[in-house]
């Protein structure tokens, strides 16, 4: 009896540093690949964003500097490029072609929030009869090579006298953005409770009333989301813009392509146009990158 008590704890100190290494070993391991995985992100989104810094930089070098090859990282660093572009060296001034996409992508993207609502509603909330084939319809329109409907746009608006007009391409991006407006916020309003829509009903609120002040409100997250992916599809956009539009309704993604002349590529200039169009958007994703990443992880975990 003594004996076997003497030699337990030689036992138990025997075995507890084995215990150790074997627990230790498995979380050395996921440190290192998390490590790993760690390094491999950051390495792949710095590979991501090389392209638009090397155009940042290339928009402050010179026009003798932007094109040599290869490029030269030390050349001197110059704001000629941004003068350029706003008109400083006696060229066409930028401020039209972008207030002409600032005005499409914004009365674009309202008109969609505004239809894409009621419909998301009928879809997710009070359900239409088969349903899923109406959201399977919108997807299919994206299907559709933007290419294959352009000859009928143009004549369209040419018979009715609407080439190079703005509100033309407030409708056009409208209908473009629709379908995929309506499937995102579909999914966005399926989470809504049905119980606090059920009680708004209960105390007299009508539909608009149920959708403006308390399926909007619960949605918000979702809703920021698409608006700031239809006001991106609408800002960038080219080819109708390119077709349908001349000296009055010109957006900024067509004022890009005047870089690009007879005379050759002038790349400079066309990096700080870019730098400068792209701004914009850059600047209503970050405001709303809160909503943004709330808006398209809604409804991931039940």
């Amino acid at each position: 009896m003594s004996a076997s008590t003497a030699t337990s704890p030689s036992v138990t100190s025997s075995a507890s540093p084995s215990v150790a290494l074997s627990a230790g070993g498995p979380e050395r391991k996921a440190r290192r690949r998390s490590a790993a995985l760690g390094v491999v992100a950051w390495v792949v989104g710095i590979g991501f964003c090389l392209p638009a810094l090397w155009m940042v930089l290339t928009s402050f070098h010179a026009e003798a500097d932007a094109a040599t090859n290869p490029p030269s990282l030390a050349a001197a660093l110059t704001l000629d490029g941004y003068r350029t572009f706003f008109g400083g060296g006696g060229g066409p001034t930028p401020w039209p072609p972008l207030v002409n996409s600032l005005a499409a992508s914004f009365f674009s993207t309202v008109l969609v929030l505004l239809l894409a609502l009621p419909a998301a509603y009928a879809l997710s909330i009070r359900r239409v009869r088969k349903w899923t084939d109406v959201m399977f319809f919108f997807l299919s329109t994206k299907m559709l090579p933007v290419v294959a409907g352009l000859l009928p746009v143009y004549l369209f608006a040419k018979n009715t006298g609407l080439l190079d007009n703005i509100w033309l391409l407030v409708l056009l991006y409208t209908s473009m953005n629709l379908p995929i407006a309506v499937w995102m916020m579909q999914s966005f309003l399926a989470d809504v409770p049905v119980s606090i829509i059920e009680a708004a009903q209960v105390d007299g609120a009508r539909l608009p009333t149920v959708l403006r002040r308390v399926v909007a409100p619960v949605a918000g997250p979702g809703i920021a989301a698409t608006a700031l992916i239809c006001f991106i599809f609408s800002w960038n956009e080219l080819l109708f813009a390119r077709v349908l539009t001349g000296v009055v309704a010109g957006t900024a993604p067509v004022h890009l392509t005047t870089f690009v002349t007879s005379q050759g590529l002038f790349l400079a200039q066309l990096c700080a146009a870019s730098v400068v169009v792209s701004l914009p958007v850059l600047v209503a994703g970050y405001a709303a990158q809160d909503k943004l990443v709330q808006g398209l992880s809604l409804g991931a975990v039940k």
